[in-house]
Parts: structure tokens; C-alpha cells; sequence
């Protein structure tokens, strides 16, 4: 792996050159930056793989949708569907992507619409009859052609911006110092039991700018598990399961489900992976051969539940492990204000 490592390094350091050339160019103005009228919160990240957007886009939905209007705009990731599309009732996975799909079941409220071009996505929202007061920018920290009014940068705890290197030899899609443009850094998928000391030393790891603050989250699991029906996880304690997981780091649940004294099968899938009928056969197979229930995450859940009378997902969210409400004040202020403004 080292020696792998050494031989993508010059292709690292190309790629870092090119995005570094490409976000200076956004910054001094020679490429242009459309900023709109609606408020706008980005959230992304600098690296690939999973940091937990949806979870932060789900507690801000929360968070905002009993007082406005709220749209949540992604790129729509592995979706055969192309151009702007905007979730109804004749959509599915594969029309707008798994997690936009799960946003538009969970949340009947809100506006959900794809677009890999946001600036285009954003123009058709505003266009609309009753436009959104607030738009979320899912995954858009370097879509750099739109603006955001207020962008949240999301680094997990085991995975550090600043312990990680450029793509292909590590997981950054930018260098580190574009960690400049968030207001907030949040760090997630923190332990539970995370020690002050421990979040200065991380604070001081990313040696953030005067004018952002840093906030730290944790997965919470909801021990109700939905689907099939509603059925406490206590039940299975003792029993074994299937598992079934398609994201980019399945260790937090495991890591859940077996401190809960959950018994399974795991199997383990890439992230958004498309689940083809081979896939469906092979679960059957070790479902009846278990004699149980089969268990996913609630992304996977949209993409394979039509294949099974018995399934079951369990939902997570982000929850803050302090300082929760100077987050929500702040967001709460620039939205009201950008509303009055607009």
C-alpha cells in the first residue's frame, strides 16, 4: 500500500496544483461566483466518502422547516435521471438517488430537487410559484459557481482534513486551506464521551480562522426500527440478523449493534451501491437460512425495500455534543436576516 501510495503521489500533488489554481481564480474574481437572492447553506466537506451530510442537512431541516419554506437541493449522485428534477410522488431512487429519495420521504414539507449544475437548480426554485424561503446545498462545498450565503464544513473525527492528503493518495478533493471559506467547522461522528481536552486538541489541530467556529457531533440510532413495521431492536438481542449496508463506513453501526448484544451477518457493500438482482438473490438466501429479519441503513432501505416482504432500517441523526444552540442561533439569525433582506 506504501508503495502504491508513492507511485499516485505526483498525481496528487498535479491534482491539488490544478484545484488550488482553480479556487484562487474563484477568489480573486477572475471566475465568477453567482450569488442569489434566497438564502443558501452549503454543506460538504474536502474529502470523499462518508462525513455525515445527511444527517446535518436532516437537523437543519429540522431545525428551520416549521418557519420557512425549505428546499434542499443535491447533485443527485448515481441517478439514471438527468438536468433538474424535482421529487413527486412518481419518484424513486433511481429517478433522483437514494438519499435525496429518503429527504423526500422523511419530510413531506420540504421542496427536494436534483441538479449537478446548482446555479441552474437554484434559478428553477426561485422560479417556481412558491419558491423556498431558504435553499440547502447538499455536497456543494466546491461547486464554487454558486455562492453560498453560509457554508458549514463537515470533517469526521477519525478522519481529520488536516491529517489527510490530495486524491488519489488520500481522500481530499481540495487542499486543506479551503477550509477558509466555512463559517462553521463541524466534526462528526465523534464518541459520545469525547473529553473537552480532546476537542481543544482537535481545535488546535485545525487552527480555524478568528472568524469560524467549531462545533462537534455524534450519530445518535434510533433503537426503533422502522420499515416492515415499527419493532423495538430489543427485540433481536440474542437473535442473529442480516445486515445490509451500501455507505462508506458501516463501523458505527456495527459497532452499535454490538454493544446492544445484536448478533449478524454482515454484508458489506460500497457506498450508493446499486443492488442488482444476484445481490437481492443472495440476501433471500441468507434470510431464510437465518430465519430472521434483514436490517439496513435507512439510504439502502429506499433502494432494495420493493425486493423483500420483511426489512427493516434504522435511523440515525446528528446530535451536538455541546454548544447546540449558539449552531442553531446562528443559523436561525442569518436566515431571518437574508429573508428580511431578499
Amino acid at each position: 500500500m506504501n508503495f502504491l501510495r508513492k507511485i499516485v503521489y505526483p498525481f496528487s500533488v498535479l491534482y491539488g496544483v490544478v484545484t488550488f489554481i482553480r479556487n484562487f481564480l474563484y477568489d480573486i474574481g477572475v471566475f465568477k461566483s453567482t450569488q442569489f437572492n434566497t438564502p443558501t447553506i452549503v454543506v460538504g466537506n474536502l474529502s470523499v466518502g462518508g462525513t455525515g451530510k445527511t444527517p446535518q442537512i436532516e437537523y437543519l431541516i429540522r431545525l428551520l422547516q416549521d418557519k420557512y419554506t425549505i428546499a434542499v437541493l443535491s447533485r443527485g449522485y448515481k441517478r439514471k435521471s438527468k438536468g433538474f428534477v424535482i421529487a413527486k410522488n412518481n419518484v424513486n431512487a433511481e429517478i433522483i438517488g437514494d438519499e435525496p429519495y429518503q429527504l423526500f420521504l422523511k419530510f413531506p414539507k420540504i421542496i427536494v430537487c436534483v441538479d449537478s449544475n446548482r446555479r441552474r437548480g437554484i434559478k428553477e426554485l426561485e422560479k417556481l410559484q412558491n419558491p423556498p424561503d431558504v435553499i440547502l446545498l447538499d455536497d456543494a462545498f466546491q461547486h464554487r459557481k454558486v455562492k453560498g450565503g453560509f457554508n458549514i464544513l463537515l470533517t469526521p473525527y477519525y478522519s481529520l482534513y488536516t491529517n489527510d492528503t490530495m486524491l488519489p493518495t488520500g481522500n481530499l478533493r481540495e487542499f486543506a486551506l479551503g477550509a477558509k471559506r466555512a463559517q462553521f467547522v463541524v466534526v462528526t461522528k465523534c464518541p459520545d464521551n469525547l473529553t473537552a481536552l480532546e476537542q481543544q486538541k482537535i481545535t488546535d489541530n485545525l487552527n480555524l480562522k478568528p472568524y469560524q467556529k467549531i462545533f462537534f457531533s455524534t450519530i445518535e440510532y434510533d433503537k426503533k426500527l422502522r420499515g416492515y413495521n415499527e419493532i423495538s431492536l430489543t427485540h433481536f438481542v440474542g437473535k442473529k440478523i442480516l445486515l445490509v449496508t451500501g455507505i462508506a463506513n458501516s463501523k458505527p453501526l456495527t459497532t452499535f449493534l454490538s454493544n446492544e448484544n445484536i448478533e449478524f451477518i454482515h454484508l458489506k457493500y460500497p457506498d450508493h451501491y446499486n443492488f442488482n438482482n444476484n445481490d437481492i438473490e443472495k440476501m433471500k438466501a441468507f434470510n431464510n437460512s437465518l430465519k430472521s429479519i434483514i436490517l439496513t441503513t435507512e439510504k439502502d432501505y429506499v433502494r432494495i425495500f420493493d425486493n423483500f416482504n420483511e426489512v427493516y432500517y434504522i435511523s440515525i441523526k446528528a446530535k451536538f455534543i455541546n454548544d447546540n444552540k449558539d449552531f442553531d442561533n446562528t443559523v436561525e439569525a442569518y436566515v431571518e436576516q437574508s429573508t428580511r433582506d431578499s
